[in-house]
């Protein structure tokens, strides 16, 4: 190999080494020990040995049928453990046991009949195109099911009016990567097959950065949100934590800052965002971000009546909005009138 078929390999098959400790620490070592993380692990463990494989054929044309066998099936199994992992981070994971169980239960003795029977080296026109593109609809079957429960959690972002923090980076990166990492096998007839490779090394050292640069977080905070998101929060602590979060949100007048997240409130509480989230959800039937946008409308409202020499933006800026548009949106969503006929109301004789 040249200088830059050996770049190529290197970091291609570096990422996929790395990717399979790491998939080994968290459905081994990891700890608190939690069954998400055991669907974390096998989708990274069944995913580097795809990658794996991928990089070995790359370069080497003539690998046994065993070894590309071995890799292709261990794509059954991608999709099914990234829909589990999101299940049971963001989902009701009451019967995840089951199902999970359930789902392997099919999946595995189908894989060893199909291994057993029909092996690659014997049976290629099988396995080239139908064994293969079933599992790879299986795959990307999985991987839509998956979705909702993503969506479910981003829903609070979709305005961009707080961050995503480590943990939303990390589950959306996990899944935009493996949606592009399944296009790039499943269309590898118009594109390099070694694309895929080098998407997974790209994903997962862009993760392993996020992580040095946020060193107070963690991979992944599923034992964390799931010991939370199922159980009810005494009212008496839910109450004492409401109290807290206004007097830190109006200590210097905290929610006008235009880039305040919800994680950074949270770490200021010393709790954790998705207990932040349930304290406002279940108490008070808001999101963080309405929550803050009231505080910021009533700042706003103030500031209408009191310096009516400041312009309209200049105070939207002000109480914390990063746009005049979405000051006005926000305003009359929550008075019913736009900031104009509010303060012309304060000038209108009765």
């Amino acid at each position: 190999m040249d200088v830059s078929s050996e770049l190529l390999f290197f970091f291609s098959a570096l990422g996929a080494f790395n990717g399979f400790l790491l998939g080994l620490y968290y459905a081994i070592f990891k700890k608190p020990k939690h069954v998400s993380n055991f669907f974390l692990g096998g989708f990274l463990i069944c995913l580097s040995i795809r990658i794996g494989k991928s990089v070995i054929f790359y370069f080497n044309h003539d690998l046994a049928f065993g070894y590309l066998q071995f890799g292709l099936t261990a794509c059954l199994f991608v999709g099914p453990f990234l829909y589990f992992y999101f299940r049971s981070i963001y989902g009701n994971s009451q019967n995840i046991l089951k199902h999970w169980k359930w789902n392997l239960a099919i999946l595995i003795p189908l894989a060893l009949f199909v291994n057993f029977n029909y092996p690659f080296e014997h049976h290629i026109s099988m396995w080239r195109p139908h064994i293969i593109n079933g599992i790879y609809l299986v795959w990307i079957g999985y991987s839509l099911c998956a979705l909702p429960f993503l969506l479910k959690f981003l829903k609070p972002y979709v305005k961009k009016q707080s961050g995503l923090g480590t943990q939303g980076f990390w589950d959306l990166s996990i899944y935009i990567g493996n949606v592009l990492i399944w296009a790039a096998f499943f269309f590898c007839g118009f594109t390099s097959y070694i694309l895929g490779a080098l998407l997974f090394s790209f994903m997962f050292y862009l993760m392993v950065l996020q992580f040095i640069f946020n060193k107070k977080a963690d991979f992944s905070g599923a034992a964390q949100t799931e010991k939370y998101k199922n159980k009810k929060i005494d009212p008496t602590k839910a109450n004492d934590l409401l109290s807290q979060l206004k007097e830190h949100l109006l200590k210097g007048e905290k929610f006008t800052n235009p880039n305040l997240k919800m994680s950074d409130v949270a770490s200021a509480l010393n709790i954790l965002p998705h207990t932040l989230s349930q304290v406002l959800n279940d108490n008070l039937g808001k999101s963080f971000p309405q929550y803050l946008n009231e505080h910021r409308i009533e700042a706003a409202k103030n500031m209408l009546a009191e310096k009516q020499e400041m312009t309209l933006e200049a105070i939207g800026y002000d109480c914390g909005f990063n746009s005049k548009s979405t000051f006005y949106s926000t305003f009359k969503k929550l008075t019913g009138v736009t900031p104009a006929s509010f303060q012309k109301s304060l000038n209108s004789p009765e």
